[in-house]
Parts: structure tokens; sequence; C-alpha cells
């Protein structure tokens, strides 16, 4: 999915409230220690956690670039599924034909041909669209809180529906049953494709020619499938995704140790000439400290969503709206009505599917 309208502050805020409420009761409980207990040992130098800072914005800035990069990828396939498919269309309309053909076909026999290879297509996009939508073990995103929060507003398509409902309307009953008894349900539709432009092709209702170009491009899709396919079934290393998970809780659990002891510090010199302020300067350390872990955390979990491009979220690239909108393009250029076309998948929360 993807969310068109910038993403607000107060959705920023809602889908990080309960880490923001971590970091005040951590922080709040280092300042409680140091100042309400007189534990001042409680405390580490800057240089050392500076030095752990400093690594850690590395990883997750390298993490953040892993995963855009990711997003990107996969909208680049998605975008050449988009136009390969309109290719294909174009094709078949124009390449069945009775002009080599050595039995001619009446003109609802060549629209039956073109509908059936249109459809199938469109089963092949349908079939290709639900495997991706499928959970993998690495995918832990939608395991968190906020993140369920919004999974139950912003559900795809593939979770409301089963494969074998939404192929129905584009498939014969032979079809059905040869696609449902494969593994790989989007391999077997372009293998069906290729078997019916050979029988087409033997019979001269394609020219050899025009076989050759629906071949190129049904090795065009299967080149996209495979692309789509290595995303979702290659996750972003784990050695990167984990170890930098725990060394951002490792800076985040040890940085009031260090800004509380220097608040302390700098409301003891403020005391000399303001008691009352310099009494209690050190409180401020707590949103201080809370912007800092917030900033971290923040960037750290954004590179976790965007690691599966595929995964479901309100970020992922919108598979589903995308071949969707291809479905429409191709059945309103076979001449059927809007009553006949389904509608565009809805966009939700300006989120599209």
């Amino acid at each position: 999915m993807y969310t068109r309208k910038v993403f607000k502050l107060k959705d920023m805020a809602r889908w990080t409230r309960f880490s923001t409420l971590l970091f005040f009761i951590i922080s709040a409980s280092v300042v409680g220690l140091y100042h309400v207990l007189d534990l001042h040992w409680l405390k580490i130098p800057w240089t050392p956690l500076a030095l752990i800072g400093t690594a850690v914005a590395f990883v997750i800035g390298f993490q953040n670039n892993s995963a855009y990069g990711r997003i990107w990828e996969a909208r680049k396939i998605w975008g050449g599924i988009v136009n390969t498919s309109r290719t294909f269309g174009m094709f078949v309309q124009d390449m069945v034909t009775n002009e080599h053909a050595s039995e001619k076909l009446s003109d609802k026999e060549l629209h039956g041909e073109v509908k059936t290879l249109t459809y199938r297509h469109i089963a092949w996009m349908t079939a290709l669209r639900h495997a991706m939508r499928a959970p993998r073990t690495w995918e832990t995103v939608l395991n968190e809180k906020t993140n369920q929060e919004w999974t139950k507003i912003l559900q795809p398509p593939e979770r409301k529906s089963t494969l074998e409902d939404d192929l129905k309307p584009y498939l014969s009953e032979e079809d059905m049953k040869y696609v449902l008894s494969k593994g790989n349900k989007q391999t077997a539709l372009l293998y069906l494709q290729s078997h019916h432009l050979r029988r087409l092709k033997e019979k001269g209702t394609i020219w050899e020619f025009s076989f050759l170009e629906l071949e190129g491009v049904l090795e065009e899709l299967f080149t996209l499938q495979g692309k789509s396919e290595r995303i979702k079934n290659f996750p972003y290393p784990r050695h990167f995704a984990s170890l930098n998970h725990y060394f951002m809780w490792v800076f985040v659990l040890l940085l009031p140790l260090a800004i509380v002891p220097q608040f302390a510090e700098i409301g003891s010199e403020i005391a000399e000439k303001m008691p009352m302020i310099g009494k209690y300067f050190i409180w401020l350390s707590i949103p201080f400290y809370i912007i800092v872990a917030w900033v971290f955390h923040t960037m750290e979990r954004i590179g976790r969503t965007g690691e599966n491009p595929f995964e479901g979220s309100a970020n992922d690239v919108p598979i589903s709206t995308i071949a969707r909108g291809i479905e429409i393009d191709l059945r309103q250029n076979l001449g059927e009505t809007d009553e006949e076309i389904p509608d565009q998948f809805p966009v939700i929360y300006d989120t599209q599917m």
C-alpha cells in the first residue's frame, strides 16, 4: 500500500506513543534514582556513549537506505508489469487474426480467444499479488501493537478473499483445476498462456513471427515475476536488522545515564545565582532524552517497516491497486462496459492498497 499524503505529526505521535511513554518512564526513573535517592555514581562519561551513538546512527542510515532501495526496486518491478501488461494486451488484440489461418475463425471466435488470453493474464496478476501478500516468518512489522491498529482499518484485498475466489471470474474450470494443483500458481498461468499461444500458432491464427513476439512478452513477465519473488523471498539480512535493533536499544538505555548527570551539573551552576531554577533543572533532562531517544528509535522502526515492501503495511508498494488498474485498462480495451468491469480498490485514509 502507499500513503499519498504527508504523514502528519499527530499520526506519527500516535504511531509511536507507546515507545514515547516508555522513554518517559526510563528517563523519569533515572532522574529519580540520581536526584531523589542521591545515587550520583549512576552515570557514564559522554565519550563512549557518543561513539556508540555514532555507530548506531551509521547502521540505522544504512538500514534505511537499504529498505528504501528494496521499496524502490519493488515499485520499478511493478511499473514494468504495468507496461508489459499493456503491451501484451495490445499484441494479443492485433496479432490474433485470420490473416495466416488455415481455418478462418468468426469475429466472435477471434474475440473469444483474445478474451481468454487477456483474462488469463489478469488471473496471473491476481495470483502474483496473492503470492506477494502471503506472510513470511521474518515479516514481523504487523505484529507490533500500533501497526495492528492500522491493519484493522487498512487491510489489503488479499486478506479479505481467497485466491480461488479471485481467480474464478477469469479462468475456465479446466484451467482452475490445473492452476490450483501447482505450488507456484502464477508460473502455471504463464505456462498455460504459452501453450495456448502455441496452439493458435499451429492453426495459423497467430503468425510465427507474432508468436515469437508474444513469447518474448511472456519471457519478460517471467523475469518481472522472478524479481518480485526475489524481494519477497529474500529478506533484509537478519544479522544487520537484529543487531541494529539491539544496538539502538543499548544506546537508548545508556543515554539517560549520561544526560541526567550533565543536566545535574548545569543545574548546580545555575543554582549559585538562581537556586529555585537550579534545583529543578535536572528534570529538563526528561524531555531532552525523550526527543533524542524518539529520533533514534523511530528512524530504526521506519527502516524495519520498509524492509518488506509486500507485507501489507500502509507504506508498501500498492500492488493491489496497480493490478486492478491494469485489469481495468485491459477490459476497457476489450470493449467491456463499466458495469462489467470491477471498480478500483478504495483509497482509505489517503492510502492506496
